[in-house]
């Protein structure tokens, strides 16, 4: 993969993350208390999980025991946990060579089983994670008839870079 493409897809995970966080935000809590709760559980569970493997990349321990956590952190709190977040992703890719890519990096996941994966996989298993998740939240969402973000990397592209539409 070059490396330019691992910048282009974490700006799309920042900017998706982005798009999700401001829909939920219009929804009236006390109309839908329960799926609102349902939608933060599961982006807290890509945070920590972006989390704990932010660690693996900089080969340091993790901070999390689990792949989320007890108390569930309000909408705002969390958005600005995953900004920040996202934008280590953003400047990790934006600096690491690629030899520093094909490193691999041996842990222990939160289940104690023991793992071993190159960094640009961590990379890529951070970007399908939190794809995965965030389609689960655009369920919920349907199903309480809200329309989620258009979540699409050819989306992001053309909104983005423009000059992209032109013939």
């Amino acid at each position: 993969m070059m490396h330019s493409t691992l910048q282009s897809l974490f700006g799309y995970k920042a900017w998706a993350d982005v798009e999700l966080f401001d829909t939920l935000a219009t929804l009236p809590n006390e109309k839908f208390a329960d799926q609102i709760y349902t939608c933060i559980r599961t982006l807290n569970h890509i945070y920590v999980v972006d989390r704990i493997f932010q660690a693996h990349l900089s080969e340091l321990p993790r901070s999390y025991e689990a792949t989320n956590t007890t108390e569930t952190p309000s909408l705002p709190v969390l958005r600005q946990a995953v900004e920040a977040t996202d934008a280590w992703y953003i400047n990790y890719v934006a600096s690491v060579t690629p030899a520093n890519l094909a490193a691999v990096v041996s842990f222990t996941f939160t289940d104690a089983d023991l793992g071993r994966m190159s960094k640009e996989e961590i990379l890529l298993h951070v970007l399908t994670h939190g794809g995965y998740h965030r389609g689960n939240v655009g369920q919920v969402l349907k199903a309480i008839g809200i329309a989620p973000p258009r979540d699409l990397y050819t989306r992001f592209l053309h909104a983005s870079e423009p000059g992209r539409r032109e013939a």
